[in-house]
C-alpha cells in the first residue's frame, strides 16, 4: 500500500472516501464542517435524523455531490479529548470500512486524543488501513485482494505534517510487517516449509544491500553440536534449517538487536502426538519465526538506523520412526544435557540451541518470539502476550512499546523458585516441568541458555493468530518490536 502525509485542502484533494470523525454531539471537526458546508449541510441533516449511531467506532458511509472526495465516512467518537483505546477503535473500523475502495484519506488527526501527539494518531491511523487492507488470496483459485491500494493522512497544517510524516511511516512500516508475518503465518504446511522460509530470507538480501543471509543446514547444525534442535528436526523428511538475516543499517561496530523467532512450519507433537482436532492450526507454530521477518521486511523498506539480526530456527516436528522419544536425552549446542519428557515441548528444544548460537553476533539484546505455550493461552488469553525478562529495564522498554503501539505484552515472573521443576534425576534438565506454570517453565528453561546477554521472550501463543470464522494469524508482534527497535535508533 501507498501511503503519503499532506496538507490540503479537503475541498480540492481527489479521493475515493474522505474519514471524517464525528463527537458524541454531532459536531464535525474543521475539514468535515467544510465539507459539510460546500455541500449544503447534507452531514448534518444526516446526522441529526440518527442514522450515524451512538456507540464509538459506529460508520455511515455517505455519497457527496461537493469537493473532491466522492464519499465520506462518518466515524462516530466520544466527548473529546478521547481515550487513546477508543482512537484505536474508530482507526480501526474507518479502515475497514473502506478497504473495498480504491482510496482513502482520513482527517481523524483532527480529533483530540488524550496523551497522544499527532505521530501517534498518524500511525494508529497508517496501521490500520494497513491491516484492513491485507487478504489471504494465495490459496484460493478466484479470490481478489483488496482493492484499497492509496491511503492519506492529513495534517492540519504544515506545521503537524512533520509529525505526522513521521507516524506515517511508523503505521505504515508496522502495516508492511504485519502482513508479512500474516502472509507466512497463514501459508500451509506443505508450501511454508523450512525450505521455503530460506528462499524468503535469501531473496530478501537479493533485494537489499545493507541485508545479508546467513543459511546453517543439517549437515552444519550436527557439527557445531546443535543436538537439542536436531532432535526436533530429525522426525521430519523435510530438512531443517537455521537462518540469519543479518540487517546493518546502523553505525559499524554497532552491537545488534538480536531477534530468535522459533519456526515449526508444523508441529503434530511428535510421538507425544496432539489430538487431531484443530491441528491444522499447528501450520501458525512458526509464527514467531513469521514475526521475525516481517520486522526484517520492514527495517530494510524504512532504512532505517539501526543493527538488527534475524535468527529464524526452522523445523517440522513429525512422528516418524527417527523422531526422538520420550526419555531421550540430547545435548546441547551449550554442553548442556536435556531429558525430553514431552516431544511436544519442542519449541524450547529448537530456541536453546538458537540462543546460544545468537551469542556469535555480541548482541546488545536478545528477544526470542515463539507460539511457545498452551499454558500462557490459560493465563493470558488472546489480548496479551506473555513477557519474560532477565532485565528490569529491558521488559520496561517492551511494555512501553506495546502500549504505544497498542500490540500489549504483559510481564510474567521468572523467579529462581520455578527453576527446581525442571530438575531431572538423568540429565542437566527436562523439557517440561509439569502441569503448573506451564509458561514460566518453559521460560525459565530458556533461560538457562541467555544467560551471557540482555534476554527477553515474548509468548505469543494466545496473540499470533485467531481461531472461528475469523481464523487467521495476526502479525503480532510485529508492531511491538519494531516500536521498540526504532525507539532504540
Amino acid at each position: 500500500m501507498q501511503f503519503t502525509a499532506k496538507v490540503t485542502d479537503i475541498l480540492k484533494q481527489r479521493s475515493a472516501c474522505a474519514i471524517l470523525a464525528v463527537d458524541n454531539k454531532n459536531r464535525l471537526t474543521d475539514s468535515g464542517s467544510a465539507l459539510d458546508k460546500a455541500n449544503g449541510g447534507l452531514l448534518s441533516k444526516i446526522l441529526k435524523r440518527g442514522d450515524l449511531g451512538s456507540a464509538a467506532g459506529a460508520t455511515l458511509m455517505v455519497p457527496t455531490v461537493e469537493g473532491g472526495a466522492e464519499r465520506a465516512l462518518l466515524v462516530r467518537t466520544s466527548k473529546t479529548p478521547i481515550s487513546q483505546a477508543e482512537f484505536r477503535k474508530v482507526a480501526n473500523n474507518s479502515a475497514m470500512a473502506v478497504k473495498s475502495l480504491k482510496d482513502a484519506s482520513s482527517y481523524l488527526v483532527e480529533v483530540s486524543v488524550k496523551d497522544a501527539d499527532a505521530t501517534w494518531q498518524a500511525a494508529q491511523v497508517a496501521l490500520a488501513a494497513g491491516l484492513a487492507s491485507y487478504k489471504f488470496t494465495r490459496c484460493h483459485s478466484d479470490a481478489k485482494p483488496n482493492p484499497l491500494a492509496k491511503f492519506a493522512v492529513h495534517a492540519s497544517d504544515k506545521k503537524q505534517l512533520k509529525a505526522v510524516q513521521k507516524g506515517v511511516e511508523l503505521g505504515g512500516g508496522q502495516a508492511l510487517g504485519s502482513n508479512v508475518a500474516r502472509e507466512l503465518g497463514n501459508l500451509p504446511g506443505n508450501i511454508c516449509t523450512p525450505s521455503y522460509l530460506v528462499g524468503e530470507a535469501k531473496t530478501l538480501a537479493k533485494k537489499h544491500a545493507k541485508l545479508s543471509t546467513t543459511v546453517l543446514d543439517n549437515k552444519k547444525m550436527e557439527s557445531l553440536g546443535m543436538g537439542s534442535f536436531m532432535s526436533v528436526a530429525k522426525g521430519s523428511d523435510e530438512p531443517a534449517a537455521m537462518i540469519a538475516m543479518n540487517y546493518k543499517g546502523g553505525k559499524a561496530g554497532q552491537k545488534p538487536i538480536v531477534l530468535v523467532g522459533k519456526g515449526i512450519t508444523f508441529d503434530t507433537g511428535g510421538i507425544s502426538l496432539k489430538p487431531g482436532a484443530a491441528m491444522d492450526e499447528m501450520k501458525f507454530d512458526m509464527c514467531g519465526a513469521a514475526s521475525v521477518f516481517g520486522v526484517m521486511n520492514a527495517l530494510v523498506e524504512m532504512n532505517a538506523p539501526v543493527n538488527v539480526v534475524g535468527v529464524v530456527a526452522a523445523a517440522e516436528n513429525m512422528p516418524s520412526g527417527r523422531a526422538s522419544k520420550p526419555g531421550d536425552i540430547v545435548t546441547s549446542m551449550s554442553g548442556k544435557t536435556i531429558e525430553i519428557l514431552n516431544t511436544d515441548a519442542e519449541g524450547r528444544l529448537v530456541l536453546c540451541d538458537a540462543l546460544t548460537w545468537a551469542g556469535k553476533f555480541k548482541p546488545s539484546v536478545v528477544i526470542d518470539v515463539a507460539t511457545l505455550t498452551g499454558a500462557c493461552v490459560i493465563a493470558l488469553g488472546h489480548h496479551a502476550t506473555g513477557l519474560y525478562a532477565n532485565q528490569d529495564k529491558l521488559a520496561n522498554d517492551l511494555i512501553a512499546a506495546g502500549e504505544t503501539s497498542g500490540d500489549r505484552a504483559w510481564r510474567m515472573p521468572l523467579w529462581d523458585e520455578y527453576q527446581p521443576m525442571l530438575n531431572s534425576n538423568f540429565a542437566d534438565m527436562q523439557n517440561i516441568g509439569g502441569r503448573e506454570a506451564g509458561s514460566v517453565t518453559a521460560a525459565c528453561f530458556l533461560a538457562r541458555f541467555a544467560e551471557d546477554y540482555n534476554w527477553a521472550h515474548l509468548d505469543i501463543a494466545g496473540s499470533a493468530w485467531k481461531s472461528g470464522a475469523a481464523k487467521g494469524a495476526t502479525g503480532r508482534p510485529v508492531p511491538l518490536l519494531l516500536q521498540y527497535i526504532l525507539n532504540k535508533k
